[in-house]
């Protein structure tokens, strides 16, 4: 997985650090690049006794945004989490001077596991499959169920209002974009279909999920684990940068999108998770009472506000796409279906929330 460095760095200078902080690191070392890593650059390290490591770094030059590329924060959970029985790699260092490779980075235990990109996890028996997802979803509840104080991120987040913040800044990223004109067409992106109608069903308090206060990965998936070589079960999450203190439905709801989107036509669907298609993956029902049984509280109530807010955050987001498609800074054949997804998954989102509206209103009659 790991080949050319796209992105050459001062190796010596690098080793002189290496020596200095982290002795254990056997130097000199070999460097490699990893494929993925798009947001923060990714290094392979090989320490001259031939155990590899993994560097993590910011991106050289003016950074665009200043919330992306925190490898701090990445640091700081990944090594807060070594305490827990959350599966993470090792935290060896933390380099915040940006003289010795030009940004801020961190090197971490490389994991020799098996990374799945197809959350059908193909190739493996009906029973593994199982077994791989309910692991996935026991790791993600022994997440969801660490107290942030008893592991010093008390400070990593706000213990409430997550999802106000969240509707917060969507609804301005959502009308900047809709406000974008194509440099061809001259025709500005637009709103999303029934926004106003869904921002007032979010906004209103009475129907939120309640405030649980948990370390949240922020983009929980089965590609972004790391299964052992052999065994169904997970031994390290990677890819930490959109982590903070938030609420848990949100990482169970990006995890299991595909079982929402499974019977849908109009947008990206994958039949393989209606139930009964492909042998072993669990029923939602199975997800829910694996989950509960870990993190001590059933999300079954919460699940159709979550995956009606996870809708309306993925139109959002495919909004984005069109909005720099409009201007070109995203022209690939893909970045335009991408964009073209923007009014199907709106209409799904408010499809979504009328169902969720329909099913409180049920609730409050009982």
């Amino acid at each position: 997985m790991a080949g050319t460095v796209r992105q050459p760095i001062d190796i010596q200078s690098l080793e002189r650090y290496i020596s200095t902080n982290v002795p254990e690191i056997k130097t000199p070392i070999d460097l490699k690049q990893f494929g993925f890593g798009q947001s923060n650059p990714t290094y392979q390290l090989t320490a001259s006794d031939g155990i590899r490591y993994v560097m993590r770094k910011k991106p050289p030059g003016k950074l665009v945004s200043k919330t992306a590329h925190q490898v701090e924060r990445e640091y700081r959970i990944i090594h807060a989490l070594e305490k827990t029985d959350v599966p993470v790699p090792k935290a060896y260092c933390l380099c915040e001077d940006d003289t010795v490779i030009g940004t801020p980075f961190y090197i971490m235990e490389f994991l020799d596991g098996r990374i799945i990109e197809d959350p059908t996890i193909p190739g493996v028996t009906p029973a593994e499959r199982t077994e791989m997802w309910h692991d996935a979803i026991r790791t993600l509840a022994k997440l969801h169920r660490v107290n942030p104080k008893d592991v010093g991120l008390e400070s990593y987040g706000k213990p409430s209002g997550f999802y106000d913040r969240q509707i917060k800044t969507f609804t301005t990223i959502s009308k900047a974009q809709a406000d974008t004109v194509d440099i061809e067409t001259k025709q500005p992106v637009g709103q999303i279909p029934h926004i106003e109608e869904m921002l007032s069903y979010f906004k209103n308090r009475s129907l939120q999920p309640k405030d649980r206060g948990t370390p949240i990965h922020g983009d929980y998936k089965i590609d972004n684990l790391v299964y052992h070589k052999t065994e169904p079960r997970v031994i390290g999450i990677l890819d930490w940068e959109m982590s903070t203190i938030g609420h848990p439905i949100s990482d169970l709801v990006n995890l299991t999108t595909p079982y929402y989107l499974k019977d849908e036509t109009e947008v990206r669907h994958d039949s393989a998770f209606q139930e009964g298609v492909t042998p072993g993956l669990p029923t939602e029902r199975d997800i829910m009472k694996w989950y509960a049984e870990v993190a001590g509280w059933d999300p079954t109530p919460d699940m159709p506000w979550g995956v009606a807010f996870g809708f309306f955050r993925a139109t959002c987001i495919y909004q984005g796409i069109a909005a720099r498609y409009a201007v070109r800074q995203a022209s690939s054949a893909k970045a335009k279906d991408n964009a073209d997804q923007m009014h199907p998954m709106g209409k799904l989102a408010w499809k979504t929330v009328q169902r969720a509206k329909g099913l409180s209103k049920e609730k409050a009659k009982l």
